[in-house]
């Protein structure tokens, strides 16, 4: 799970876009992040999630709003 845990910390520390499968994660897009899903990340889903949860910054996930101002660098304003 080390890929994808390099993945999230470049979105979290550097703003850098995540992959399709994982910004449907970030988003809470459960459909569109199982369609994008390889088998072995269908299976990991819920570590993803828990490590999300666990370590990331609330207001960088959650829906896709949400993601696009963390990655423009804009969380915390009201839209």
């Amino acid at each position: 799970m080390q890929d994808i845990i390099s993945s999230l910390e470049a979105y979290v520390n550097n703003r850098v876009p995540p992959g399709g499968f994982l910004q449907a994660v970030l988003s809470n897009d459960l459909q569109g992040a199982f369609m994008r899903a390889d088998s072995r990340n269908q299976i990991r889903l819920h570590g993803i999630v828990s490590y999300i949860y666990n370590n990331l910054p609330m207001n960088c996930y959650g829906s896709a709003i949400e993601v696009e101002k963390w990655l423009e660098g804009r969380e915390g304003e009201d839209e």
